[in-house]
This record gives structure tokens, C-alpha cells and sequence, in this order.
């Protein structure tokens, strides 16, 4: 298991939310949906994407944009639009003062708009995400990315349109599994990018000693590891590996294998009602008292008092 599979394994869409919107010149959605994270793709058409903080960004037919926080945003034919539309929560649209008349219309499942070949088409689709695995991923994104149509895996975005128009049994669940695909071939275009800046734990895993090193400290966190075994596993001197993980990743070895086991600590208490010393020995270390110690450095507070704040 590499990075990203760990974090995305914690960011699985569960009834996530999706619109078609279509639109002709002039128009603008203004999207209130307060997701923590969710993706649009244009079907139909171009558009600019401007959100409070950034430049408008340019999208064009394909290309998808990931929105990072639940921050409200426009899609656009130009900056400055007036939009017409407005979603809700729960995917609710709203025609607003100005609007044709037409627009209040739904044009069928999950869509909205004026006519059906309008000039353009936007998916949208969102998550609710909670937990600290998650969070991780997200601290590595701008608020607002866009990735070009050539970059992308051009059937997953291609497939959307027929399914997101059904109503049959299980369509939540194809929906959410394309979102999830979607979301990965995004990102992995997005990391590719030269201005994407991507993290240190992104960059390391093409490396062939420090990627092996974090998938070792993925794959088993609760090991009982030391920078002498990972060395030995990896096949180079200690020292070696402190520099080339640190040089790479950001941060030593033992002090990311501190900052994951953790982060699944936070989401182990988070939903689940396992006693802390047991997730203790599930997250690799030797008893409550000692998770308690490590759980207070990092958070400035302790595992109890960390479940008893999520719960309320």
C-alpha cells in the first residue's frame, strides 16, 4: 500500500451529491453546498472557476477542478456573471432574482437548467468528509485546482453523463464509486503538474529507498519500528536513509511514523468504541498511558478528551 492509497482509503464517498447543470451564455452557478471537499467537470462548453482568495481559473470541455473546503464558489462563462443558479446542500437548486423563468425547471434526475442543448454543462458532485486520514490529504491541496482534459483518464469522466441522468437500484453507489475514480485520476494528474507543488510523501514514493520506507510504515504502523530496521529493510546505511527521507519527505522518519499512527488514533476514536488502550496496540504502541503521551504532544490534548469533543 502506497501513501495516497492510505489517505484515499479514508475518503471514499458514502451518498455523495451530485448536479448536471445546463446553461446557455450568460450564465453562472454559484455553489453553497459547504462540502469539505468535491469536483466538477465540464461536460459542455468553458467556463471560469473564481472563489474568494484566487485568480480565476480557466477550464475548458474535460477538464475537471477539485474545490478544497466547504468555502462557497462560481462557475462561470466570465468572471463577473451574475449567476442565475444556486446549490444548496443536499444538491437544492436555486433559480435566483433574474434567472429565465425557465431555469426553475428540472430537466430530469439530478439536473437542472434551461434546455437540454444548452451550450453548457456542468457536473458537480461532493463529499462530507471527516477524520484526521483525510485531513492529511486535504492539507496537501489548494483551495481550488484544475486539471486539463489531457491529463486525466478520459472514459472515467466520459461515463458520468449516462449514469448521473438514472435513477435505477444501487445508482448511489455507482455514482459514489465514480466519484472516488474520478478523485484519484484527478489527483494523480494533479501531483504530476510542475505548479501542483506536490508533498514530500507524494515525491518520495519514486524513490526506491524512501518509497520503500513509507509503504513499510504503511503497510504495518504498529511494527515496533526503528530507523536501524528501516534501514535494513531498505538496504542502506542509517544515516543514509535519515537524510534521504528527510531530504524527501520533510521530516525524519520516526517522526512521520509518529504523526500517521496518530492521525489513525484520531479516526479510531472517532468511530469506533474501542477502549484507547486497545487502540494503542493497533496504532503501535505499548499501552494507553503511552499513546496518551504521544496523542498530547502532537495535539495538545488527550485521546479521551479528543473522542469526547468529536462526540459532541
Amino acid at each position: 500500500m502506497d501513501v495516497l492509497d492510505d489517505l484515499l482509503a479514508g475518503t471514499r464517498a458514502r451518498g455523495g451529491v451530485f448536479n448536471l447543470t445546463i446553461m446557455d451564455p450568460p450564465w453562472a452557478l454559484d455553489i453553497r453546498d459547504q462540502a469539505q471537499l468535491a469536483l466538477a467537470t465540464l461536460v459542455r462548453g468553458s467556463a471560469w472557476v473564481t472563489r474568494a482568495g484566487i485568480e480565476p481559473l480557466r477550464m475548458e470541455e474535460g477538464d475537471v477542478a477539485i474545490f478544497n473546503g466547504p468555502e462557497p464558489y462560481v462557475v462561470a462563462d466570465a468572471p463577473g456573471t451574475e449567476p442565475q443558479l444556486r446549490i444548496h446542500p443536499g444538491g437544492v437548486c436555486e433559480p435566483l432574482p433574474g434567472a429565465p423563468i425557465d431555469y426553475s425547471a428540472r430537466l430530469g434526475v439530478r439536473t437542472y437548467g434551461g434546455r437540454v442543448e444548452g451550450a453548457a454543462m456542468v457536473v458537480s458532485g461532493t463529499y462530507q468528509l471527516e477524520g484526521d486520514v483525510s485531513r492529511r490529504l486535504l492539507s496537501a491541496l489548494p483551495s481550488v485546482l484544475v486539471v486539463p482534459a489531457a491529463d486525466l483518464a478520459g472514459h472515467v469522466m466520459a461515463m458520468v453523463l449516462g449514469e448521473i441522468q438514472r435513477d435505477e437500484p444501487g445508482q448511489q453507489s455507482v455514482l459514489d464509486r465514480w466519484l472516488d475514480l474520478a478523485l484519484i485520476t484527478t489527483l494523480r494528474g494533479w501531483f504530476a503538474r510542475p505548479e501542483s507543488h506536490a508533498p514530500g510523501w507524494y515525491r518520495a514514493q519514486s524513490d526506491p529507498v524512501v518509497g520503500l520506507a513509507l509503504r513499510l510504515l504503511h503497510e504495518d504502523p504498529a511494527y515496533p519500528w526503528s530507523v536501524v530496521e528501516l534501514a535494513d529493510r531498505t538496504g542502506v546505511s542509517r544515516a543514509s536513509l535519515a537524510r534521504r527521507f528527510s531530504g524527501l519527505v520533510g521530516e525524519a522518519p520516526m517522526a512521520y511514523l509518529t504523526g500517521w499512527r496518530i492521525a489513525l488514533a484520531a479516526d479510531l476514536l472517532r468511530e469506533t468504541t474501542d477502549t484507547v488502550e486497545a487502540i494503542a496496540r493497533r496504532v503501535g504502541y505499548a499501552n494507553a498511558f503511552a499513546l496518551s503521551v504521544a496523542f498530547k504532544r502532537l495535539r495538545g490534548t488527550s485521546p479521551t478528551a479528543h473522542r469526547r469533543a468529536v462526540a459532541a
